[in-house]
């Protein structure tokens, strides 16, 4: 069977239990005002089938990734609310049936009886309304979920550690300690002191030096003037190196089109960063040295696979590399390792990427990670090594679209190069 087939019956189903929860909220609120009743059919139907749609979009149609986060987030939220009512829908529709399959040879009147008699003072409340109500309370849950990831999780900045195995790495960096923050996306922001407080965190590491892996702004690059002196202050002794995302370049606000306007737009961008002190990596390379030793830091343009900009050239970034025994590249989509890093650039030992946010959404343990975004995404947060090489993917220090974060959380990544 096909993609096509097997989402229509994914549709069907989900029509299907969509009447069989409207039937069971409807038969509850039995004294609704006629109009009161029209108004929720159409919000219930029409969100319904505005979903469907959208997840048919989703999958056919090249839509913008927050679009698609947007649709697919809403699809798991809502799918989640029904679960979570079902169990209570099948004990009614259970207890009803013994009732009636024990009273089969009464007659009609009292097998009805159960649910049909009026509400009394001893039964303030049918079982049937209970159990539907019961479930309505339960569906609420991923709703307040949500809603708390706005109030919470928005600004809870999670400090991860990761040691970061090189087999090459000179005995001079055994030890050295790195940074990671990426997808800071200041046209969101809404508080400045909590910002404020996950730079403090990234700074308390002490770390040697840091990378920024691409997103400064959302749109335009003077969306980050309110927050410029806040992300200045990231320092480091061996220095702040970052790249450039898919959001940086005015793509979503210009279009893909040059013009004046968006030519200014991405130098000014190039000027924050230098103004800010972090040295930005253009398809070009540094060299870090300690104590006599090297190792190469790369970094290119933003490169994605399917719609995204591919600006990155990687046979720029890695001129005059050769003689470098580990090579550490910036590039803000994790699709670029996959794309085209493990198939045509073995030298690159270990790639930092950002881009997927985890979609904001999910489960995040120290053994198991879940989130929508591995459907779009084959690696989509943490560490990956495949043969010799190794990507890691930060979800992300901001937000975009839903103003917050259910489950995973803003992140701060701490790693300690080692040797073999």
């Amino acid at each position: 069977m096909g993609r096509l087939p097997l989402i229509i019956v994914a549709c069907i189903f989900i029509i299907a239990f969509d009447i069989y929860c409207y039937k069971a909220i409807i038969s509850v609120f039995k004294k609704w005002k006629p109009n009161t009743k029209k108004i929720f059919s159409i919000l219930y139907w029409g969100y319904s089938i505005l979903l469907i749609i959208g997840v048919f979009c989703g999958i056919y149609l090249n839509l913008f990734l927050t679009l698609r986060a947007i649709i697919l987030v809403a699809f798991f939220l809502t799918v989640a609310c029904k679960l979570a009512m079902l169990p209570f829908l099948l004990a009614d529709d259970l207890r009803r049936g013994f009732i009636k399959l024990f009273r089969a040879g009464k007659k009609k009147e009292v097998a009805a009886k159960e649910d049909s008699k009026p509400v009394s003072e001893a039964e303030p409340i049918s079982r049937s309304e209970f159990l539907v109500k019961a479930g309505l309370v339960a569906a609420a849950v991923p709703l307040t979920s949500l809603s708390w990831g706005i109030i919470s999780g928005a600004y809870d900045y999670q400090v991860r550690k990761v040691d970061l195995i090189l087999p090459n790495l000179p005995k001079a960096f055994d030890g050295i300690r790195m940074g990671q923050i990426s997808d800071i996306h200041s046209g969101s922001f809404y508080n400045k002191t909590a910002v404020k407080g996950g730079v403090e965190m990234l700074l308390a590491e002490k770390t040697d030096f840091i990378f920024f892996t691409g997103d400064l702004v959302n749109n335009l690059t003077n969306e980050v003037k309110d927050y410029q002196d806040i992300f200045s202050k990231v320092k480091a002794p061996l220095g702040v190196y970052s790249s450039l995302g898919n959001h940086d370049y005015g793509d979503y606000y210009f279009g893909r089109e040059s013009s004046p306007a968006k030519v200014k737009n991405l130098k000014d961008m190039v000027d924050v960063h230098k103004v800010m002190g972090y040295d930005l990596l253009m398809n070009e390379n540094r060299r870090l040295k300690v104590d006599g030793e090297e190792i190469g830091i790369l970094g290119i343009e933003n490169w994605g696979m399917g719609r995204f900009p591919k600006y990155g050239k990687m046979e720029l970034a890695v001129k005059n590399t050769d003689d470098l025994p580990v090579k550490l590249l910036l590039s803000h989509d994790p699709s670029h390792w996959r794309g085209e890093v493990l198939e045509k650039y073995p030298q690159i030992d270990a790639m930092f990427s950002g881009h997927t946010h985890g979609m904001q959404f999910g489960v995040r343990l120290k053994e198991y990670q879940w989130s929508p975004i591995q459907y779009i995404y084959k690696e989509w947060a943490g560490l990956y090594r495949e043969k010799n090489q190794q990507l890691y993917v930060n979800v992300g220090y901001g937000f975009l679209g839903y103003p917050g974060r259910v489950g995973v959380l803003p992140e701060i990544t701490i790693f300690t190069l080692k040797r073999a």
